[in-house]
């Protein structure tokens, strides 16, 4: 069984998926959620399923031996997804868990990604350059923002009419389809 840890800045709803897609599983479990926020919704979301959680500031992300390096530890963690996570993962933590740390990206990279490309900043961005399509992209995170290998992608139509909420919602429903399951399937390939 493999342990995952969770990283969430916001609301949660993608972690929520995942700890809901692996309550039952026999691959995986979430062990641990951590937050740079202390009012992420993320956090009441982990609560309701049991899930320890901690919240952590820049430091003690960036420090190799500061607590978040500390928590992955005591948690026995083997696998990060970043759901919402809106910083830049640390060198000690992509060398630690080379191939093992996942973000999903609200749009189809290589376009529309990197710093400051996040939620509705991405949206808006699609809109204005007249994309036909966007969607989401599941990728491995090294140390720079949205270029690791990707994993999977998966499309919606923009409508004309479309604004950048009616595109989140589209977006959000590729996300809580696919993001779990594709970490599974990431998992079971590791081996």
């Amino acid at each position: 069984m493999t342990n995952i840890a969770i990283f969430a800045s916001g609301s949660g709803t993608n972690a929520e998926a995942i700890m809901e897609h692996f309550a039952a599983s026999t691959t995986a479990r979430v062990a641990l959620l951590l937050s740079n926020r202390a009012d992420a919704f993320a956090l009441k979301r982990a609560e309701r399923f049991g899930v320890p959680t901690a919240v952590f500031s820049r430091e003690e992300f960036r420090d190799p031996e500061g607590a978040v390096a500390r928590l992955l530890k005591e948690h026995h963690i083997e696998f990060i997804v970043l759901a919402g996570f809106l910083w830049l993962v640390p060198d000690y933590l992509t060398a630690r868990y080379a191939g093992r740390i996942v973000n999903i990206h609200p749009a189809l990279l290589p376009k529309f990604g990197g710093k400051g490309m996040y939620g509705h900043h991405v949206h808006e961005a699609v809109l204005a350059a007249g994309e036909t399509q966007s969607g989401i992209t599941i990728h491995l995170v090294n140390e720079r923002y949205d270029s690791g290998d990707i994993l999977f992608q998966a499309t919606v139509p923009v409508s004309p009419d479309d604004t950048p909420d009616s595109l989140a919602e589209k977006i959000h429903t590729l996300e809580h389809r696919h993001f779990p399951t594709v970490i599974e399937q990431t998992i079971q390939q590791l081996g």
